[in-house]
């Protein structure tokens, strides 16, 4: 099964947040899921790694 990648436009308006917030999230909050490198000048936040990190922190907030 292929995975979904976002752009960081597409993580803010997820969030929504400016496009620049996700960059800052995943230098200053560990737990933010890193985005990955696909190809030189293309990086993406892989969606499953959103979610499981949209669970986690739905679940400690319980």
């Amino acid at each position: 099964m292929p995975h979904t990648y976002l752009t960081d436009t597409q993580v803010a308006a997820r969030y929504g947040v400016h496009r620049t917030t996700p960059w800052r999230w995943a230098k200053v909050d560990p737990t933010f899921p890193a985005p990955i490198i696909l190809t030189v000048g293309t990086t993406r936040w892989k969606l499953a790694d959103l979610e499981a990190w949209e669970a986690a922190k739905h679940g400690s907030a319980a």
